[in-house]
């Protein structure tokens, strides 16, 4: 019989399998345990991990952890939220794939028709998927493993931009840390936005991000296979403050407007503009956070020309504005005037990359 502590607690349950990504299992229990604390014992969640057995299940970090109860048992119970985190593989040219196990799917099914609210960690959107419950719903996922989603259950609205997206009782994240993100509203549903963002606090998680805030370091980088699109990228990285057309660019390349923009299709998967305002708002990312030199400046040097074409980029990729993002990511300790974000002339692929991560 449940004690009163326990019966006003909402249970979460942990799904548990070998290879499952070490964080995703972690980081939220850590969000959730900090709610008893800013309130009282008595008010809060109770986190327990399920397994197909209660042997240790071996992570992808190779930790092992012991499972609470078996998935029969969490069955048994009226579940609050049923959190599924996920696991991948990566293959010989380092390109990430999802994992769904068959067994794990059906539990997940299983598990989700007693849970009260469902939510997937990462590329746990891949068992989500798989179990059928995304169908006809918007979701996010890794943006690693996003195309992969998106191919494989072509009933899903796939966006790989926002850290977590919520479809009726159906939370989906991206990765990885963004589990803590995920938590973060998944308290503020359960009991306020006041109570979430003393937890973010605990947490030194200043500010909550927002739903609609973009997964930075959006991949700059993807795998090409030819080197005229990677000496094309390495181009454009260097000369972001200048005068970046398609028709310069293919001129640059040797090739077609038409013959460059299918280029890009295939090697990056974006078109040339869509890339080439990606790699800006990484650069102008970088000096907001790095330095103190003021919009102006910033949009000059990244190419932007002026201020409000910047706003308009930072809003499109990321879903806020460049003030309020220097705001939640300024660097602490950052000299006023300092270097980071004088220079007007072009940036390395290195220091793009940089800025990414």
């Amino acid at each position: 019989m449940k004690t009163d502590t326990e019966a006003v607690r909402r249970l979460i349950v942990i799904v548990l399998f070998e290879g499952v990504d070490l964080l995703d299992v972690t980081g939220p229990p850590e969000v959730f345990s900090l709610v008893g604390r800013e309130t009282d014992s008595a008010t809060g969640y109770r986190v327990v991990l399920a397994a197909e057995t209660t042997d240790p299940v071996t992570t992808a970090a190779g930790v092992r952890i012991l499972p609470d109860l078996t998935f029969d048992r969490a069955a048994e119970s009226a579940i609050d939220t049923l959190l599924v985190p996920g696991a991948v593989e990566v293959d010989d040219r380092r390109r990430v794939r999802a994992l769904t196990d068959p067994a794990v799917v059906d539990r997940v099914r299983t598990l989700a028709a007693r849970s009260r609210r469902v939510a997937s960690v990462c590329v746990g959107a891949h068992l989500l998927a798989a179990a059928g419950l995304l169908d006809g719903r918007r979701a996010t996922t890794h943006w690693s493993t996003a195309g992969q989603l998106a191919a494989e259950h072509p009933r899903i609205e796939v966006d790989a931009d926002p850290i977590f997206i919520r479809e009726g009782e159906i939370w989906t994240g991206a990765g990885i840390s963004a589990c803590l993100d995920l938590s973060l509203a998944l308290v503020a549903e359960d009991f306020g936005e006041e109570l979430a963002l003393r937890v973010a606090r605990q947490l030194v998680m200043y500010l909550k991000r927002p739903s609609g805030q973009s997964q930075f370091s959006v991949p700059l980088e993807p795998v090409s296979t030819t080197r005229r699109i990677e000496e094309l990228r390495h181009h454009i990285l260097r000369n972001l403050s200048g005068r970046l057309t398609v028709p310069d660019l293919a001129a640059h390349a040797h090739v077609s407007e038409r013959q460059l923009t299918r280029i890009f299709k295939t090697e990056l998967g974006t078109t040339p503009s869509a890339y080439i305002e990606s790699a800006r708002v990484e650069l102008a990312r970088h000096r907001l956070e790095s330095g103190d030199a003021t919009l102006e400046r910033i949009a000059t040097a990244c190419g932007f020309g002026t201020v409000d074409t910047l706003v308009r980029a930072f809003r499109r990729r990321l879903g806020t504005t460049p003030t309020d993002y220097r705001q939640r990511f300024r660097t602490a300790g950052t000299a006023a005037g300092g270097t980071a974000g004088t220079a007007t002339g072009g940036v390395t692929a290195g220091d793009v990359t940089a800025a990414g991560r």
